[in-house]
């Protein structure tokens, strides 16, 4: 997740961490990240320092106090050493000053997504169907899929959700910015391409008036 309250630049080190193949939620000011935080789980949240409704450093400090253990990234104008130990003091693991080079940031980030995931499973299966995270590659019977980063992001969430209902809201959610209109076809698009590289038997089903769900019919 990213919270910056410049939107421009939230949309801009989004698009380059989605553009790395990772799903980006965004927040503008500390309630919006809290009320995101509270309800799913995150790899890794962005924050820049000085939001709307107060210093950054204050929110992580008091989450990690409740055990929060998400990795953190503070981007920032204030680049003084105090300023940076503070940063480290407070519970953030990375901090990164303001103006800085977008590749170094996607890095940094993608660091603290894989130390995120250590303690989770990197190879994801159901069935015949098999997902190596960390290598981004996809198995069917064991043969090897060509899929587009979206169709990867909402293949993984399918994946983690095996046998579950999961509504294209969610799917949304967690797989598109928040620009992307609830209300449109793109899910649709992308779970029809993923079911005929899938092939037969079919593996994602459509439960009308509720989303999909993978796994036996």
């Amino acid at each position: 997740m990213v919270v910056e309250d410049d939107d421009d630049l939230r949309f801009a080190v989004a698009a380059e961490l989605r553009a790395a193949g990772l799903t980006v939620a965004e927040a503008a000011d500390i309630a919006a990240a809290d009320q995101a935080v509270r309800a799913g789980e995150h790899a890794c949240v962005v924050f820049d320092r000085m939001l709307p409704d107060g210093d950054a450093i204050t929110y992580v400090h008091q989450r990690r106090q409740d055990g929060w253990a998400t990795p953190v990234l503070f981007l920032t104008s204030l680049d003084k050493l105090a300023d940076r130990v503070a940063g480290f003091e407070h519970g953030g693991d990375d901090y990164l000053a303001k103006p800085f080079a977008v590749a170094e940031l996607t890095a940094r980030v993608l660091a603290l997504c894989r130390r995120a995931g250590s303690g989770r499973p990197s190879v994801l299966r159901h069935e015949d169907l098999e997902m190596d995270c960390a290598r981004r590659e996809v198995r069917r019977a064991g043969v090897l899929l060509t899929v587009s980063d979206k169709e990867f992001a909402v293949l993984e969430h399918l994946l983690t959700r095996a046998g579950q209902a999961v509504s294209r809201t969610e799917l949304i959610e967690h797989c598109w910015d928040s620009s992307t209109d609830p209300m449109s076809n793109v899910v649709d698009a992308v779970v029809k391409r993923l079911r005929a590289k899938l092939a037969e038997p079919r593996l994602i089903h459509t439960l009308h008036g509720r989303g999909f769900r993978l796994g036996s019919a």
